[in-house]
């Protein structure tokens, strides 16, 4: 920009190395009348003007399709991701808490982008945590993201998406910059396919409950895992259905659970029992096995359809006393709402770290009263995630955020798609209004009604209490990331007098994401086993921390 300022300033003074093309070769600059230097410094400015005014302004993004990586056209969902990070990242995605790092995302639609076209996203329209002009001037890392199958709400990365490299800009004044530029070069991500070892078996299992419900096959996926012993033996086994947590999936399965559990059977940590990791993933997030009216019912599928094919299939105890209920955080309030609707099918679960139990505390927030999400009542705001004993997310923070990943996938939306009744658009009705957080109470109401367990254990005390006896664990950290040990302290103050007697565990200092530290899972294993194999004498190898013991 420089060189033409240069110019501008070597033409006014009629200077005679300087030529323009709009200047007759034989018309040098020196032999221009006064008036001639003035009209064409004027246009010179006017045009230099013009080309800055394109060239800078609030912070843009130019992003292209590289032809190398897509022969087609692509369309999606654009999201952008800045981030402040001095750590060179491989890759960049909204962050949660990291002291000292702040993470910008903006997002639009995009219906068709064509391989070698170029688009432009304006990062104000739609952004987390604010407009991206405003961040304060200094070094930022980008990367740009086109999800294709629109879930990076649920997870970031897929394989059918396509990403640019991490690019780093330094000295960044996003108030007033050039556009940026941007290359979709490469795939989001590829994994490998998922592989088993000996003893465990997919599970695809075609729904026909589920699929008249969507009109079309709804797969009901998972992964069996059995005891080393099970094919030199002839004997039944006690059965876990475990369910994992919001974020993840099949993939996650086989790297970790399928893999840890035949090894610490094979070691003696473990009883031996058949494992079936149930995958809860859905469009809308997570379905937490509810009955629901936007994600199908999930809960009959699995005990009326699921669990008597496998039953047939494998020698699992085909009874109440051999079927037993655990999985972590959504998977935590999965198993809960399983045991309590289908109290006669189950003999017991441990959850942990459910999501709210108790709807008088939904991460902080009173459905019964409040009146909105984003405040208590003081007009503090409403706060979702602690780590280290800090505040570092509030729940407007996180909705804001879900909202510019995307309209599908993300925790608070998947929320609406379990719990809400469906809208006349065919769509599940939102709680609360995402811009002010105002709730909607008959929303709210039908979520109380329906899926607040602590109100269903309450209100069916008479039928429930002689069928789910002795039969609820709940295991939660006192400094639960998301405050989930609220909830739990109240289910436990309002259900206690009722006889269900329910065991409730707090481990002290114990987070959202260290709770399994120190042998939880042994300890669990070993209580089931207790239910299915009265008298028994197993006992793990392994002495189980004396952090992780479970209420009796």
């Amino acid at each position: 920009m420089s060189y033409l300022f240069t110019g501008c300033k070597l033409l006014a003074m009629g200077h005679p190395i300087v030529n323009f093309p709009i200047v007759n070769r034989q018309c040098s600059i020196f032999r221009m009348s006064r008036r001639l230097r003035t009209v064409a410094l004027i246009c010179c400015l006017l045009f230099s003007i013009n080309l800055l005014a394109q060239s800078t302004g609030p912070l843009r993004f130019r992003i292209t399709l590289d032809p190398a990586l897509s022969s087609k056209p692509v369309s999606g969902r654009l999201i952008v991701f800045m981030t402040d990070n001095p750590k060179q990242q491989q890759a960049l995605e909204p962050w949660m808490g990291e002291e000292g790092v702040k993470t910008w995302v903006a997002a639009r639609e995009v219906p068709h982008l064509a391989p070698g076209e170029s688009i432009e996203l304006d990062p104000d329209e739609i952004a987390y945590p604010e407009a991206l002009s405003k961040a304060p001037a200094g070094d930022y890392q980008v990367m740009v993201l086109l999800d294709v199958d629109h879930n990076a709400g649920y997870n970031t990365f897929t394989d059918a998406d396509l990403r640019s490299a991490v690019v780093p800009l330094k000295s960044l004044n996003p108030a007033q910059a050039a556009p940026v530029e941007l290359k979709l070069s490469e795939h989001a991500r590829q994994l490998p396919p998922i592989t088993l070892q000996k003893g465990e078996e997919l599970i695809d299992f075609v729904s026909p409950s589920l699929s008249k419900f969507w009109g079309r096959p709804i797969h009901m996926r998972g992964i069996v895992v059995l005891p080393p012993n099970y094919a030199t033996s002839h004997e039944r086994y006690p059965t876990v259905y475990y369910t994992h947590g919001y974020g993840g999936n099949m993939n996650y399965f086989a790297v970790s659970s399928a893999k840890s559990i035949p090894k610490d059977t094979a070691e003696g940590n473990l009883p031996p029992m058949i494992w079936v990791l149930l995958d809860q993933t859905c469009p809308g997030g997570t379905h937490e096995f509810a009955d629901s009216l936007n994600n199908g019912p999930w809960g009959h599928a699995l005990t009326t359809e699921l669990i008597p094919h496998l039953e047939r299939k494998y020698r699992m105890d085909a009874k109440p006393s051999g079927r037993f209920l655990t999985g972590h955080s959504s998977g935590g309030w999965a198993t809960m709402w399983l045991q309590v609707t289908y109290p006669n099918i189950f003999g017991g679960t441990w959850s942990t770290s459910p999501d709210p139990v108790d709807f008088h505390d939904f991460t902080n927030t009173d459905l019964y009263k409040d009146s909105t999400v984003y405040k208590r009542p003081d007009g503090s705001a409403t706060h979702l995630v602690r780590m280290d004993g800090k505040d570092v997310m509030s729940f407007e923070q996180y909705s804001r955020q879900d909202a510019v990943m995307g309209d599908y996938g993300g925790q608070i939306s998947s929320f609406d798609w379990v719990f809400s009744p469906r809208g006349q658009d065919g769509r599940p009705m939102p709680m609360f209004d995402r811009s002010t957080g105002e709730i909607h109470h008959d929303v709210a109401d039908y979520w109380i009604k329906h899926f607040d367990i602590d109100h269903l254990l309450v209100t069916n005390a008479k039928q429930l209490v002689p069928v789910l006896k002795n039969k609820i664990h709940i295991v939660v950290g006192t400094a639960d990331t998301f405050y989930l040990d609220g909830p739990v302290h109240l289910l436990q103050k309002s259900t206690t007098p009722l006889g269900y007697n329910g065991h409730f565990t707090y481990l002290t200092g114990r987070t959202h994401f260290d709770l399994y530290q120190g042998g939880l899972e042994s300890r669990i294993a070993k209580q089931m086993y207790d239910v299915a194999r009265p008298g028994n004498k197993w006992q793990p190898k392994q002495a189980p921390d004396a952090a992780t013991e479970l209420a009796k």
